[in-house]
């Protein structure tokens, strides 16, 4: 079998907000890459084998004294490199160049002008409007290094790119990674495939081959169990494993009574029924809890202490279910790539936030078993391209995202089943005017909110005093910031007759328009 990893990219983080942009690129590029801190350990640097390296940008600034550097091991390794904004301000003060701090700061487009022939910027001016880049930078490279020439420089910057041909050491001031560079994709795809040679074998279908070889090896005969969330992570590691062990394969979907409308049945529909029926035949224990929850949950009102109880009630039920499974010997978790990253950070604590990371809210350290994680050297969006090359249905896999507590962070206060059976009817109807309108896949996330609060309205001839209902609907590429969707009024008042008409309790519709920040994405 094809060892997908032989042909890879380190990636150095120094702190950029657009790193895991740059590991995405080179993924879609069908090269492997991981994402190391700038001060990751040296050794391990020197032994990782890569047939590149990228350094990253940064916040801090090369002309104070103490800022981050490339370790020598990388300039040891004798293998391409690439310096993009930060990066390539390092590179021009490790190898003897010069930088200055921001009197010629650029954010935003810029027009390159290609000054030198180097095959970077030759892949860059192959594109249609090409020289049209994005640049994020105060300080900049004044002077290049020995054995450097300039190749593409802007009306504000003398060198705006630089490359030493002989050692294949290339810098560029631009965010190639970022979809407003124009050639970007180009300019990454020059680097890793043709200046490091590495074959394009990162494909979904080859990384679901590799993934099925290294699971048989690691658990052998072993059952396995999952906790089965119906969500993309835990539906695409179920599908994996299947298609890997078979029976091996046990299943747990706990119903909370906190999910979207009819979900528990359409998960078992999907993956319990045998295929005869459209499903995938997996053994799964379907745990009704919903009554569990609701009493839990009674007059508690704290967004946190909610979430606590749900994530801890979660874990007691799966532990009781998983003791029942005397042969389980190994735990399937959906542990993704970006979460590795952010529970590795920085020894230095400059890099990413630190966090520990257990998609199943924290198992009891004495459950004694294994842990299986075949999604762990993925992104999000490669997931999502497994799950389809897995045969899952694609308006499963693309679905936006849904919080790990569920309807009980979408219901603002105390959680009762009356509530959170309204809100699902409601969060139904607006996701289905959605698809209808052909607007799902144009935002990023969207989602209906309880308000505990009454609102007078007119039902018929008589007055009424009912629930009010929010709608919310972001668009984003990161999550970390957010634009609320300007979805078409004639749209919206569609939902909102449609809610209020259909759903007893309800006397008023209103839409959320905050951006994130200043608010959160969800309400709790």
């Amino acid at each position: 079998m094809t060892n997908i990893h032989t042909d890879k990219i380190l990636i150095l983080d120094f702190g950029a907000q657009y790193t895991q942009l740059i590991a995405r690129r080179i993924r879609e590029i069908g090269v492997y890459c991981e994402i190391w801190a700038w001060d990751h350990d040296p050794a391990e640097i020197a032994a990782f084998g890569a047939k590149g390296i990228i350094l990253s940008g940064g916040p801090e600034s090369t002309t104070e004294a103490g800022c981050p550097a490339a370790p020598r091991q990388v300039f040891d390794a004798k293998v391409p490199l690439l310096g993009i904004c930060y990066g390539m301000q390092t590179l021009a003060v490790q190898l003897g160049g010069e930088t200055e701090a921001g009197n010629q700061r650029e954010f935003g487009h810029a027009q390159l002008q290609f000054a030198g022939d180097d095959v970077l910027m030759q892949a860059l001016a192959s594109v249609a409007d090409g020289a049209n880049v994005w640049m994020s930078h105060g300080d900049h490279v004044s002077k290049a290094p020995p054995g450097f020439h300039v190749t593409a420089k802007t009306d504000r910057l003398g060198i705006a790119a630089f490359a030493d041909d002989q050692r294949h050491i290339y810098g560029v001031q631009f965010h190639p990674e970022v979809t407003h560079t124009r050639g970007g994709e180009a300019l990454l795809r020059r680097f890793v495939v043709d200046v490091c040679g590495c074959k394009t074998l990162w494909t979904p279908a080859n990384i679901i081959d590799d993934q099925i070889a290294r699971v048989r090896e690691q658990v052998g005969s072993d059952e396995v169990i999952l906790g089965l969330s119906g969500g993309v992570d835990s539906s695409v590691v179920a599908a994996l494993l299947h298609r890997a062990i078979g029976d091996q394969l046990t299943c747990v979907f706990v119903d909370t009574g906190l999910l979207r409308w009819h979900e528990g049945d359409q998960v078992m529909a999907m993956f319990a029924s045998e295929a005869d029926k459209g499903g995938m035949g997996i053994k799964v224990i379907r745990v009704n809890a919903a009554d569990r929850y609701f009493d839990k949950l009674k007059g508690v009102e704290d967004p946190e202490t909610k979430r606590k109880i749900i994530g801890n009630l979660f874990v007691d039920i799966f532990d009781e279910e998983s003791n029942k499974l005397q042969n389980a010997k190994w735990l399937a978790q959906g542990t993704i790539y970006p979460d590795v990253i952010e529970s590795a950070g920085s020894k230095t604590g400059k890099a990413h936030v630190i966090k520990s990371h257990h998609n199943v809210g924290g198992l009891p350290e004495d459950m004694k078993l294994g842990l299986v994680e075949p999604l762990r050297e993925l992104f999000k969006d490669e997931v999502r391209r497994l799950g389809v090359e897995l045969g899952l249905p694609r308006e499963m896999v693309y679905r936006h995202p849904f919080p790990g507590p569920g309807l009980g962070v979408r219901i603002l206060g105390e959680v009762k089943r009356e509530y959170a059976e309204l809100l699902a009817k409601a969060d139904a109807i607006f996701i289905d005017e959605l698809r209808k309108a052909d607007l799902y896949d144009k935002t990023s996330q969207a989602f209906a909110v309880f308000l505990p609060v009454k609102s007078v309205g007119v039902v018929g001839d008589a007055r009424a005093y009912e629930w009010v209902i929010a709608l919310r609907a972001v668009e984003t590429i990161d999550f970390m910031t957010a634009h609320w969707a300007h979805l078409p009024y004639d749209f919206l008042g569609t939902v909102s007759n449609r809610i209020i008409n259909e759903l007893r309790g309800v006397s008023r519709v209103v839409y959320d328009i905050s951006g994130k920040p200043p608010a959160t994405i969800e309400w709790e």
